[in-house]
């Protein structure tokens, strides 16, 4: 049966939602907790329907893509859009309208109110033992803060921006967020102990393209209520974009690392020239490896993730570190049936930040697994030239060689892990530390120094060597190998110049040069000690 869960309405002549002034009298909480969930529009007509499943939302983004995209669908007044970041952040959802709350469930949901950035509503459902129940928006819901008559131009009519799932992940009673779902097909979260970074999205379409990128956007949710015993919480969500629509499954397990198990079914309306699977987003304002900064800044370091993993599929770990180019920068890496690639923060040390209040060293990794054989294609990432941390300029993906079908039905299944650590380092050695620095004469002075307790266990005279190549129009010279008695590893270091002299032309504009490919990687004798460490030199 479909429901829609209503919430009271409070007079807000009476209630004009000021912090300072205004609160829920203890009985109407107490009636709003215990009812919650409980109260349906008398309006809707009760439907007997098929208890719900995945593939109701499957043949719903089926049906949806045989329509045209409707781009008014779920637009809010102008009033929301005209606030300012302050004003809709003083708009806060209260903590004891939370939903489950008083329920004794391992989980509980809290929702953003629309305005601003996030410009389109979305639909929330709520399912109970096959019975879906639609969540009704209520002013009172919210604190307004100071904008006291903002309550007032709320259409009868309305929706959520997002929400936010609530455990204890941290200690075993107090609910700290988990994850949150908010604009467009954006969610993020985070592991035990950690704080949010980078963020992930449900689908990549047209990124860095000539024309502009499309951005799906997630306009219904089906949210499976958890039992008590309950260790995963279980999310469907409705894709809808101008040129595909989509049907996904998250199952949440939040912990030490926070898993998410995604199915994802693709419909495509029209041709798309590249569509990205597990797409992350991320932010790196500068790092170890920057040799010129483009800020004045007291920290050492200023980022969510300091580089891409890639497994292929022939077991080969492939390390790239971040950057913040001047121009830019998009990078392909072949990996037909991609084992895993990730957006990582290595370096948690706060030595190396110098943020109390970032917390830069807390910000979690992310692991996309795929679960089979995905078939051929690359990952690509962006790099994207910014002067402010608030900007996220690092984009990664997977994207299929060739184009999908339209009106073909496209399932990818695939596991994200959002931790801490060195989950995923490679089984031997992997990279600690890239430094760069202008080499006496010209070119470039690589320092890279390789971790692992393999590593550690290497002394001299141990036969350890390193394999550095570069692509045309480089060499490499003053090449070096050896034990670093600081942190137990192994460094590698060497230069970089160009094979010729620039011309006159590259003299004035450099920078006109492409990048050169670089690789390295450590080995003893015949054996690979290291991941790939790739970096890319600009002469």
């Amino acid at each position: 049966m479909s429901h829609t869960i209503m919430f009271p309405r409070t007079d807000s002549s009476k209630c004009p939602f000021r912090r300072e002034r205004c609160f829920l009298p203890l009985a109407f909480a107490f009636f709003s907790l215990t009812v919650l969930g409980l109260f349906f529009n008398d309006n809707a007509q009760a439907q007997e329907k098929e208890p719900f499943t995945r593939q109701v939302v499957v043949d719903k983004a089926w049906q949806l893509c045989l329509s045209p995209y409707d781009p008014t669908h779920g637009q809010i007044p102008q009033s929301l859009l005209d606030l300012n970041y302050d004003a809709w952040r003083d708009i806060r959802f209260r903590p004891e309208m939370a939903l489950w709350k008083n329920e004794k469930l391992p989980f509980q949901l809290q929702f953003f109110h629309p305005g601003i950035f996030y410009d389109r509503l979305v639909d929330i459902n709520i399912v109970n033992n096959g019975d879906t129940q639609r969540l009704s928006f209520e002013p009172a819901m919210f604190d307004y803060g100071d904008n006291h008559t903002l309550p007032e131009q709320i259409p009868t009519q309305f929706g959520f921006a997002g929400f936010r799932i609530h455990g204890p992940i941290n200690t075993p009673k107090y609910f700290d967020e988990i994850a949150v779902f908010l604009g467009a097909s954006y969610f993020r979260a985070v592991a035990k102990k950690q704080v949010y970074g980078l963020s992930a999205r449900g689908l990549a379409v047209d990124t860095a393209q000539p024309d502009g990128e499309e951005f799906p956007y997630f306009s219904e949710f089906w949210i499976e209520k958890p039992t008590r015993k309950s260790t995963d919480v279980t999310i469907h969500a409705l894709l809808d974009s101008k040129s595909l629509t989509g049907a996904y499954t998250f199952v949440i397990r939040g912990g030490k690392t926070t898993i998410m198990d995604v199915t994802a079914t693709l419909f495509l309306r029209t041709p798309v020239t590249k569509i990205g699977i597990g797409p992350l987003t991320s932010m790196f304002l500068f790092g170890e490896n920057t040799d010129a900064r483009k800020v004045s800044d007291f920290r050492p370091e200023v980022h969510d993730s300091d580089g891409l993993l890639i497994k292929q599929d022939s077991g080969e770990w492939f390390w790239r570190p971040l950057n913040n180019p001047d121009n830019l920068e998009l990078n392909s890496f072949q990996a037909d049936n991609v084992r895993g690639f990730g957006l990582i923060q290595r370096d948690q040390d706060f030595q190396h930040y110098q943020d109390i209040e970032a917390k830069y060293q807390r910000r979690p990794s992310l692991w996309v697994e795929p679960r089979g054989n995905w078939g051929s294609g690359h990952v690509e990432l962006v790099n994207i030239p910014t002067n402010q941390e608030i900007h996220d300029n690092i984009v990664a993906f997977w994207t299929p060689k060739d184009a999908l079908p339209i009106g073909v039905p496209q399932t990818y299944e695939y596991q994200l892990k959002w931790y801490e650590g060195r989950f995923t380092h490679p089984p031997l050695g992997y990279v600690n530390d890239t430094r760069v620095g202008d080499a006496k004469g010209g070119g470039k002075l690589y320092v890279i120094d390789f971790n692992s307790k393999a590593l550690s266990v290497l002394n001299p005279p141990s036969n350890v060597t390193g394999v550095v190549t570069c692509g045309k129009g480089a060499v490499i010279s003053e090449q070096h190998v050896e034990k670093n008695p600081h942190t137990g590893g192994w460094r590698l270091s060497f230069l970089v110049r160009p094979d010729k002299e620039p011309s006159a032309l590259e003299k004035v504009l450099p920078k006109r040069t492409p990048p050169i490919d670089l690789r390295a990687f450590l080995k003893i004798n015949d054996t690979t000690l290291t991941e790939t460490w790739n970096y890319a030199y600009q002469p």
